[in-house]
């Protein structure tokens, strides 16, 4: 493993939590006529099949850090994900910044090799996350823990999502570096065990975990992660938040501060076929319409 590579694994291994369970903890009767075993296996079957679906969505993303926030249109295609940055500090860009933004968007539209290796990044990350889900029922044992309603922000509103406790396996033996961050994850995830999802996982680090017996790094104990996900369209389910709180070290200087809150909102299909240039011209579109909107706005408050 690049040892650039620690924090993506890390982020990889909270994206791809979205299909944990193991054979272990039982469930009272009326939760689920399944076994935790089958459970698992087919939530995770759900989970591998919705990520290798066609189905393609607009959405915005508003990240918080310390430095302050940064809200963004994304856009799915075919091709590869499109950004489009529209604030900073929830404040809209001024024009220059705006301009700088689309040409810089525009610009990799039209570069075929810089889009190529952003396709490149983005398959690699989504192996890794594949490679990480099949290792996810070897790699914790669980415990039911009781029943909690879904919303239409956590899981699917009205379902009953059925929650577990989770701590790492002593007999796991992560296989490559991308899976070692798995062996230091305590916590809890809720399943709806209905539409075999995961509707939100929350964990910590138990312990130090090192990569490399040390020499590339390590990731301090007491690190948080949380992520949710829930139904945002019929029949599409999307990760709606995603809080990460880690510090560590690299190559054993480097020092690790990873902290942010990001939520994704405003979900809405776009077409499956869409290209990468088409997905700008519509973020494009959609920032104008967020402008004249918000002057609408502006002028309705100062009658």
């Amino acid at each position: 493993m690049r040892f650039t590579d620690l924090t993506t694994s890390l982020a990889t291994a909270i994206l791809a939590a979205f299909a944990i369970m193991g054979p272990f903890g039982s469930l009272s009767a009326g939760q689920t006529s399944e076994s935790p075993l089958e459970l698992v296996h087919r939530t995770v079957q759900s989970e591998v099949a919705a990520s290798n679906g066609n189905a393609k969505v607009m959405f915005m993303d508003r990240k918080e850090t310390p430095r302050g926030s940064q809200t963004k249109l994304m856009v799915e295609t075919h091709e590869a994900i499109a950004g489009l940055v529209i604030a900073n500090n929830d404040k809209p860009l001024t024009p220059e910044q705006r301009q700088a933004e689309e040409a810089r968007l525009s610009g990799l539209a039209r570069n075929p090799e810089a889009l190529q290796k952003k396709q490149r990044s983005e398959k690699e990350d989504a192996e890794r996350i594949t490679r990480i889900m099949k290792a996810l029922p070897d790699a914790f044992l669980y415990e039911a823990d009781g029943t909690v309603a879904g919303s239409q922000e956590v899981g699917k509103a009205g379902d009953q999502l059925i929650r577990l406790k989770f701590h790492p396996n002593p007999k796991y033996s992560p296989p490559t570096h991308v899976e070692q961050v798995l062996t230091g994850m305590q916590g809890y995830l809720l399943i709806d065990g209905d539409q075999h999802r995961i509707a939100k996982i929350d964990g910590t680090l138990n312990k130090e975990v090192s990569f490399g017996w040390g020499i590339f790094g390590h990731l301090d104990r007491g690190g948080h992660f949380l992520v949710e996900q829930a139904q945002v369209l019929e029949g599409d389910w999307e990760i709606t938040r995603m809080s990460l709180s880690f510090t560590g070290k690299e190559l054993l200087f480097k020092s690790i501060h990873v902290k942010s809150d990001e939520v994704f909102s405003k979900f809405r299909p776009v077409p499956s076929s869409l290209s990468f240039s088409q997905g700008v011209d519509l973020l494009k579109k959609q920032e104008a319409e967020l402008d004249e909107n918000r002057e609408g706005t502006a002028t309705n408050n100062s009658k």
